[in-house]
Parts: C-alpha cells; structure tokens; sequence
C-alpha cells in the first residue's frame, strides 16, 4: 500500500517549491539558451536521446541550466540515476552508490548516472576515488562545476569526461523563460493571470544577468508584492523599486562572501572563538570554498599573531592541507579545531608593519646591493670588490659583527620593534 502522507507531502512540496524548480524544464523543448549545446542535430542531445552518453562535465555559471540538464538526461535515459551535491555529501556515501551501481549492473544490466554537483567542492584525492569506475564503465558520471575545470578536476578524470560549456543566458532565452513563468498555469504564475510590460521585463532580464535563477526568484518576489496590492500589471517603476530593495540577496560583486569573512577575520582577531565558530558555520553552511577559508586561516596566522605564537603558522597550513587531504563534510571539524586556536592565540602585529614600513623605502628607487653583501662568483667579480670586507657571523664571538645591510641611499632602518620594545 502507498503511503498516502508520504504522497500528500510530496504534493505539497512541489506546490509550495520557489518558481525557479517548479518551473524547471522537463524536456528540450522548454530548455532555452543552450541551443549550442542541446539543439536539434548537436551531437550531445543525440547521444542522450540514443541513450548512449559517457561521462562528462558541465561547466557554466551560475543559473546557466548545468542541473536543469542533467535532469533532463535522467528523464531521457535507461540508466539509473542519483544526485549527490559534493558540499553536503562526503565521499564515503558515494563510495556506498557505487557499490550499488556494481550490483545494478551485474543483476540488472542497468547503468548508473552519478551526478556530482559542484564537483569541484571534492579534493583531489576524493576525485581520484571515481576513476576505476569511469574507467570500467561502472558508473556514468557528469559533474557539474562553476569552476575552470582545467584547475578544479583531475587531470586524469578529465581525459576521460567530455567537457561541455554552458554560456550565460542571453537576454532572448530568459525573456522566454520569465514569459513562460508567466503564462505557466500549472506550475508557474499562469493562474494570476499577470501582465507584464516590456520595460518591466528588460529589468528583471538584466537584474539577472545571464543567470535564470535569479531571474525567477525576483520574478516570484515582484509578483508576491504586487498581489499584495491587488495589481495585475508588472510595470517597470515598481519593478525597479522592488528589486532595488531585494538586490542584497544577489550581489553580483559577492558582497556577502566578503562581508562573511571579514566578520569572521575580525572575530578572531579580537580572541573570539564563538564568534568566529559562528561565521564559519555561516560560511560553510553558505557552500563557501573551505580552501578559501583555510587560506585566509594561513594570512591570519602570521598577519595577526606572528611570532607571538610560531606554532599558528604551523596550525593554519596543517589545516589547509587537512582540507585537501579530507575533504568536505568532514573537513569543517579541522577548519573549526583551527580557529579555535587561532581565535584564542596571542596576538602580534608587529611583522606585518615592519614589512608596511620596509616597502615603502623599497619603494625609493631600485639602489644597488652594497658590494660587500655581493658573491663574488667569478675572478672579475671579485677584482671589482664584491664581497671585500664582508663579516662572517660565525667568526664573530658574539656571531653579531657589525656591518650595514641597506644601500647606502636608504641608510641605516629599524622597521621591526617587538611587543613593548621602545
């Protein structure tokens, strides 16, 4: 017997969905903007409708259709299909599909389509763990990623995958897409009987920038405004009002992913674990590069605690080499056991401001290296006088022989003081 609440939840759902996936193409035929890629006669719309497909990657930005695609070749091929997004998803539990997918070949003589979402979100040594199985034809896998896969995929599973490229729409395919949202009863806005004006439009087309997601979403919150007022004509002076208002939520310069890091640097800064553990939830949670974060853990280590504490330095890069080495989910655990320990380190500056105070006399001209600070590789060198009168520190009792190390242009400097040294 079905289950009925299961049934009634599922339905619920689907009707409840944001615009964007209810009005998600089922087919070719309501796939805009790609015609390149999918068109009548393009040889990857012919290997997916023969049912004949191999591996591939799809790279595109965001909003750009990679996911809408991969549905559709789900819906159009035999094999069996399952979605893993590698943010949320560690390695083991694809591991454990491509076991099943072994058994659905052998017993059932059934492919498996293993789409990996933000492929580019696993680590090189998690990649490496889809290679026999591609090889061998185990699994078909497509990965998706918005990311230059010449950097962000293996070598090695890149030689074996097509890669596809997905443009950014243009403004005819999401004026297609945002029309037929309108005029959709059944899963778009159709029943609301809504007009929209041509100016209106251009400013949702160019609110998204080539991205249909985007586009939908402010789409379905102008829409919900204007029911709101009981309008049934989308023009464009409260178009353009609404969106200004809901434009923090799409900032095309990433506003939010610097804002995030800035709040996260500065509460470690100020020796605040639990702030910075908050922030870096958010980011993690956000879908955010943990080798971003881990980079900006390594900055932090020498820019903010420096030889207050050497053994930072050696944390920060021990954690960006765990979130290579692991990988996420799991690797958040080492990002967290790192800023704790930066967070509650003691903190010196006072490397970095000899370094400020250091460029800016290097900024004063390109001055000679004084000749007795110079290697005298060759007999003329040394005739010349490079290296004459050089001190040879373990000569020195003290091994602290006194000789100028600036050109003489600059002088004798003292850019680094330590903490409480006058």
């Amino acid at each position: 017997m079905p289950d009925l609440f299961d049934k009634k939840f599922e339905e619920n759902l689907k009707k409840n969905a944001p615009l964007a996936d209810r009005i998600r193409p089922q087919d070719f035929n309501e796939f805009f903007g790609q015609d390149e890629l999918v068109g009548e006669n393009s040889p990857l719309r012919k290997a997916i409708e023969s049912d004949n497909l191999s591996s591939l990657i799809l790279w595109g930005s965001p909003g750009s259709g990679k996911t809408t695609l991969a549905k559709i070749i789900a819906k159009k091929t035999k094999a069996y299909f399952v979605r893993f997004s590698a943010v949320a998803t560690g390695i083991n539990e694809v591991k454990k599909e491509i076991g099943k997918a072994k058994e659905r070949l052998k017993f059932k003589d059934q492919r498996t389509i293993l789409f990996i979402d933000e492929i580019h979100r696993f680590n090189k040594a998690q990649q490496d763990a889809f290679l026999p199985y591609v090889e061998d034809g185990t699994i078909i896998l497509i990965g998706a990623t918005t990311e230059n896969p010449s950097f962000e995929v293996i070598s090695p599973l890149l030689s074996r995958s097509a890669v596809y490229v997905l443009k950014p729409l243009s403004d005819s395919a999401l004026r297609k897409i945002f029309l037929r949202a309108l005029k959709d009863k059944e899963k778009g806005l159709g029943k609301l009987e809504l007009e929209i004006t041509d100016e209106a439009l251009n400013k949702l087309i160019n609110f998204s920038d080539g991205d249909a997601r985007i586009g939908l979403n402010a789409l379905e919150f102008v829409v919900n405004y204007l029911k709101t007022e009981g309008k049934k004509v989308i023009e464009e002076k409260e178009t353009s009002q609404i969106l200004k208002e809901h434009a923090l939520r799409y900032d095309k310069k990433g506003e939010e992913h610097y804002n995030l890091i800035s709040a996260f640097i500065k509460s470690m800064r100020d020796s605040d674990p639990n702030g910075a553990l908050y922030w870096l939830a958010r980011m993690v949670e956000s879908g955010e590069d943990p080798r971003f974060i881990a980079r900006r853990m390594v900055i932090f280590a020498s820019e903010d605690i420096g030889n207050a504490d050497s053994n930072a330095l050696r944390v920060a890069v021990s954690v960006a080499q765990a979130v290579e080495y692991v990988g996420m989910p799991e690797a958040q655990i080492n990002l967290a056991q790192g800023t704790t320990y930066l967070a509650t380190a003691p903190k010196s500056n006072v490397s970095y401001i000899a370094l400020l105070k250091a460029k800016e006399d290097a900024k004063k001209g390109s001055f000679g290296v004084p000749l007795h600070l110079r290697n005298a590789v060759t007999s003329l060198m040394k005739k010349l006088g490079y290296g004459k009168d050089y001190k040879y520190a373990h000569d020195i009792p003290d091994k602290k022989p006194f000789q100028t190390h600036f050109p003489k242009e600059i002088g004798e400097k003292k850019y680094y003081q330590k903490d409480g040294e006058k």
